[in-house]
């Protein structure tokens, strides 16, 4: 790294030289103009991950007989308070009682979509391209969550959440692998952070949308149309070159980077030549990198173990937190519009803290404040009085700024600890355990009709759990990235000894 001493970059042969930075630069204004035409898709990704909030709001209700329990058995029907929502998906088809989990299960379909939508489309986008399986994600998008709008069975309303779920899934992974194939490594970890912002814009939108639209199908509707729009996408964005160098599509890549390069205001009569001798070394390239690991590698050596333990969890405690307690935001007393909107607008600052504070203060160091942060906010909201509302609303709008603040922290850091070799098992791996943790999180929010404190409290012990096990891991800021297993485990043992170091220092001076 730029910060390394002559000893941690020993002088060796040059490494090959990334062809596309070389040729369209490292950021210029066709990479910006295609950075913000991707991030329109980051706002119905935020839509349809937190709609449940609007679709599925706890409501007051009794039963029709008033002489009966409104959890009777022999309560025939349920009148539901409508003066917030004219309609939801509990009114539609009287999802209370012993019938209350389904609404919980209508957003773990939600996240289990996501999950596949990964799987399937990181096949498919690895397989035909960035671009086609992009576009097709967003047609699957607007009409199966369009058709969920209009559903008249809550069964083909599942369905139809999972397609669009799916869909979703499948924008997320499309959108993020363009965006960082694009842009140059100076700046990609700042733009793979600010390509958060339009969710977080998203998130803000979202309650704006359902205080005009209180019939959930409305709601429904006016978040998954708006995708159709995007089919735009068809026509002007482009194929990731780097995708089609590795496909041997040799002539479509010469003239994606000879655009980009005109655009860029960058030479282009190099190019042709340049791929070509790009092209020539890649054989090269094949062979050093055909060495892979595999899943197994992960738990294989006690350090890596760590690692992934550590990890793992913090990405669990990222999915099971944010989107729980986005959730239970919507359980909370008080305006719920006011509620979710103050949970969303703050992490705008958030993300953009982030992109100091990875540099400021490390990766380990801002990952543990996030997790500290919000997991003692949290447990306060659990320990607070209901009256006044005001109390709970600061409380969890700042654990929210801690949860924003987790998540593309983690997403660095695991990039960074695992080796070359297993990188991309070891990040894909971690960041299902979000998923998990996503789909288990409505459950964890729903415990609210049983105790008040216990989501909470649930929610606020898992990001502290997370912090000590980050404890663990080695500060990775500006130091060379592990190629292999037995480089990771050298790196561990030296910021093992430096911490040593540094303790006896400490020590002698006092």
């Amino acid at each position: 790294m730029q910060n390394g001493t002559a000893r941690d970059e020993p002088r060796k042969e040059p490494e090959h030289v990334d062809i596309v930075q070389k040729s369209i630069g490292v950021l210029g204004k066709w990479h910006i103009w295609v950075c913000l035409a991707i991030f329109l898709v980051k706002f119905p990704v935020a839509w349809h991950q937190l709609s449940i909030v609007f679709v599925a709001p706890r409501t007051e209700f009794y039963c029709v007989d008033p002489n009966l329990d409104k959890c009777a058995r022999n309560c025939s029907a349920h009148v539901f308070n409508r003066s917030v929502f004219s309609e939801t998906i509990l009114s539609e088809w009287d999802l209370v009682c012993e019938k209350e989990y389904l609404a919980d299960l209508a957003q773990t379909v939600t996240m289990l979509g996501i999950l596949f939508g990964n799987m399937v489309f990181g096949y498919l986008s690895d397989k035909f391209g960035r671009k086609l399986p992009l576009v097709g994600a967003v047609i699957l998008q607007a009409v199966s969550g369009t058709i969920a709008a209009f559903s008249p069975w809550f069964s083909l309303f599942l369905i139809m959440r999972f397609f669009a779920a799916l869909a979703t899934g499948g924008t997320m992974v499309t959108s993020f692998v363009l965006i960082m194939e694009l842009i140059g490594t100076e700046w990609r970890t700042v733009v793979g952070i600010l390509y958060q912002i339009p969710f977080n814009l998203g998130h803000i939108l979202l309650p704006v949308i359902s205080y005009f639209l209180r019939d959930w199908r409305y709601f429904q509707a006016a978040i998954s149309l708006p995708s159709l729009a995007l089919i735009f996408y068809y026509w002007v964005m482009p194929e990731s070159p780097r995708w089609l160098l590795a496909g041997g599509k040799r002539e479509e890549a010469i003239k994606v980077l000879e655009k980009a390069a005109k655009s860029n205001n960058l030479p282009t009569k190099n190019i042709k030549n340049d791929v070509l001798e790009y092209l020539t070394n890649k054989v090269e390239d094949e062979q050093l990198e055909s060495r892979k690991g595999n899943i197994l590698d992960l738990v294989r050596t006690p350090i890596m173990r760590m690692y992934t333990i550590a990890i793992c969890f913090n990405w669990l405690v990222c999915g099971l937190c944010f989107f729980g307690v986005s959730q239970f935001i919507g359980h909370l007393g008080g305006n719920i519009f006011l509620n979710v909107a103050l949970s969303a607008v703050i992490q705008i600052p958030s993300t953009l803290f982030a992109c100091w504070a990875t540099k400021a203060w490390g990766r380990r160091k801002t990952l543990i404040s996030a997790n500290i942060l919000s997991g003692v906010f949290l447990i306060l909201i659990g320990v607070s009085p209901s009256e006044p509302t005001w109390i709970k609303s600061i409380l969890s709008t700042t654990a929210m700024f801690g949860l924003s603040l987790s998540f593309p922290t983690v997403y660095i850091y695991s990039g960074e600890l695992f080796p070359t070799m297993v990188r991309n098992i070891g990040v894909g791996t971690s960041s299902m355990c979000a998923r998990f943790g996503s789909m288990a999180a409505p459950f964890v929010a729903s415990l609210v009709t049983v105790e008040p404190w216990i989501p909470p409290i649930i929610f606020g012990v898992a990001p502290l759990i997370g912090a000590m096990l980050c404890l663990k891991l080695p500060e990775t800021l500006d130091c060379k990235l592990p190629d292999t297993i037995e480089e990771a485990e050298m790196f561990e043992i030296r910021s093992r000894e430096e911490k040593s170091a540094l303790r006896g220092h400490s020590t002698e001076m006092s």
